[in-house]
């Protein structure tokens, strides 16, 4: 009985050390934070009305629609750190210092996706997105 118990508290230690580990590592990494967006028909056309063709101008649009036009879709979450224009507009250099699937950037093309966005940097200034897309 001994041994099972110092077995459980062993594991208990280990798993609360590994998530302390992960914690500290998203903040050494620069995690600003995460939202989760729909990619819908609106998010495809800029303010002109024209088609986007790329998967970053589509991202950028959607937060946009989300932050400045009130355009949103159902079930879309709001971020602090695109509601700044500057932050939107730095969106593209992100994404190039951040990753995406070749799939999840044909996927947004087409447009009617879920997204999800993680957001790191450091000292107040974006350095870089992963975005993903999601069911």
């Amino acid at each position: 009985m001994r041994v099972l118990l110092a077995l459980i508290g062993a594991i208990a230690v280990a798993g609360y050390a590994n998530a302390q580990a992960r914690v500290t590592a998203t903040h050494r990494n620069g995690f600003i934070e995460s939202y989760r967006a729909y990619i819908g028909e609106a998010d495809l056309f800029n303010s002109s009305g024209e088609r986007l063709t790329q998967p970053w101008q589509i991202v950028r649009q959607d937060r946009a629609n989300f932050h400045l036009y009130g355009v949103r879709d159902h079930d879309d979450e709001s971020d602090t750190f695109f509601a700044d224009k500057g932050n939107r507009q730095a969106l593209e250099q992100m994404l190039r210092n951040g990753t995406m699937t070749r799939d999840a950037a044909n996927m947004i093309v087409r447009g009617n996706v879920w997204i999800d966005v993680d957001i790191y940097g450091g000292q107040g200034t974006g350095r870089w997105i992963d975005v993903s897309v999601s069911d």
